[in-house]
């Protein structure tokens, strides 16, 4: 495998640990974000909250999986 694929396959993992942490945390400029806004809206803020949770997940199980398994 490729360094640049790890680097993709890392930042994936990187992305959904902020992912997790800023949902967890319920970071106040993350979801002032005009992009988390559309989400609020649509399922309020502990809807938006639970869905970046599993979004990060969801992110860090690909990155993990494409490393192992790619």
């Amino acid at each position: 495998m490729a360094p640049s694929e790890y680097f993709i396959f890392a930042l994936f993992i990187g992305l959904g640990l902020f992912s997790v942490v800023a949902a967890v945390m319920n970071l106040e400029w993350y979801f002032q974000t005009s992009a988390a806004q559309t989400f609020v809206r649509w399922l309020g803020r502990t809807g938006a909250r639970l869905f970046y949770v599993l979004l990060g997940i969801g992110l860090m199980a690909c990155g993990v999986l494409a490393i192992l398994y790619y």
